[in-house]
């Protein structure tokens, strides 16, 4: 039992909420058609994308059938690159491993590149409680931790909030963190994301340690991969002394030569474009190159359980693209929220209660959290039954 998930509300309470906000519906509805037509535009143009799905979704079998090879051989590789690899069974021994390690720097603020696997464990109340303060450096995740909210889309956390109320949060809480938004600001995007860098380029020119995730860990070298759009992944993986990067164990794959798959599916499926603005790839530590210490932690948390799964086990090839919840009618008028997780949307419903079981309300309602319509598996970039495995856990439960 995970004891985040006692006095949740379930997903029919949460959604008969959620499902009433006539704001939050009509930000949902403009976002999420936006971004699955230009997927769609972005996907049309490759010929071989069946291909490309059926490849992915075969390198990510083949690893996680073969994971006690490829993480002993990432840990050699990234040791011998300098690096030190931590392994954590849980969320608490994951925070309490980033925290000690902080501490030992004697810092108390940390950059943070957006992360899933660091919202799963829970970390930025961790460090708060350590007296650390974690700064979000993802413009959306920003956003979401100036108005102390949460997360309620993969990819694009404050898809909840439009441009105006956005503006309201940076005129109000902005100074409590840091350098305070321009006076007058408007709420176009240029002036929004331009208040963003000022108040951000501060913490990046002077915090000395940075936590990241990763969308892939190479184990034949060693490397691991982030992929994202607005350059602060970029700033936060070269700029500070220690890099602690905490990523679940399923984010391995084999060779560099499979990463070739992923950049074409992951940046289409996501973004909808043909690949991402930044794409930072980094080995071990090198001299006068970037963080001087680099920490990897590998967290289970769950997943060796969802391994034994022979129906459920397919969740794990997730690549954390959102394409799903874009897709989907039922996370369009519920919001992220209503899921009551990190991992909201199709991949949430069925994710969550594999990762941390059906033995509470919450997690046992998420499976019913779909129409079973399979638009989430047609969409899928590395081809998970979604409704296969819906169906699955509700006979769990």
């Amino acid at each position: 039992m995970n004891p985040t998930d006692l006095g949740m509300p379930t997903f029919p309470q949460a959604a008969h909420t959620s499902t009433h906000n006539t704001q939050l519906r009509a930000n949902l509805t403009h976002a999420t058609h936006t971004i699955r037509t230009k997927r769609a535009t972005a996907i049309a143009e490759l010929p071989d994308w069946p291909q490309l799905r059926t490849a992915g979704a075969t390198i990510k079998d083949h690893t996680l059938h073969h994971l006690d090879h490829y993480l002993l051989q990432l840990e050699q590789a990234v040791t011998t690159a300098g690096g030190t690899v931590h392994w954590a069974t849980n969320a608490d021994e994951a925070n309490h491993i980033a925290t000690t390690l902080i501490h030992a720097t004697g810092e108390t603020e940390v950059l943070k590149v957006k992360s899933m696997t660091t919202q799963e464990t829970g970390l930025n109340h961790a460090l708060e409680q350590a007296g650390i303060h974690p700064v979000e450096t993802d413009l959306a995740e920003l956003i979401v931790q100036l108005d102390n909210d949460t997360p309620s889309h993969i990819l694009v956390p404050a898809i909840h909030k439009n441009r105006t109320e956005i503006r309201d949060i940076f005129t109000h809480h902005m100074a409590d963190h840091g350098r305070p938004a321009p006076p007058h600001l408007t709420d176009t995007p240029t002036d929004l994301a331009e208040a963003a860098r000022l108040h951000l380029r501060e913490k990046f020119l002077t915090t000395k340690i940075a936590i990241s995730g990763a969308n892939f860990m190479i184990a034949e070298t060693g490397t691991l991969v982030v992929v994202e759009s607005e350059g602060n992944g970029r700033m936060c993986l070269t700029l500070p002394d220690t890099l602690i990067s905490i990523v679940g164990i399923e984010k391995i794959i084999p060779t560099f030569q499979d990463l070739e798959i992923f950049l074409q599916t992951l940046p289409r499926s996501s973004t909808a474009e043909r690949m991402n603005p930044y794409t930072t790839m980094w080995t071990g530590t090198t001299h006068n190159d970037g963080p001087t210490t680099f920490h990897l932690i590998l967290l289970d948390n769950g997943r060796t359980d969802t391994l034994a799964d022979t129906t459920g086990r397919q969740a794990l090839r997730c690549i954390r693209c959102s394409a799903c919840l874009n897709v989907c009618p039922v996370y369009e008028r519920a919001g992220g929220h209503a899921y009551n997780s990190p991992y909201p949307g199709p991949i949430g419903a069925i994710l969550t209660p594999q990762l941390h079981g059906t033995t509470t309300p919450h997690t046992a309602s998420l499976p019913y959290a779909s129409t079973l319509c399979g638009a989430c598996y047609d969409v899928c970039p590395v081809a998970i039954n979604i409704p296969e495995i819906l169906v699955h856990l509700r006979e769990r439960v």
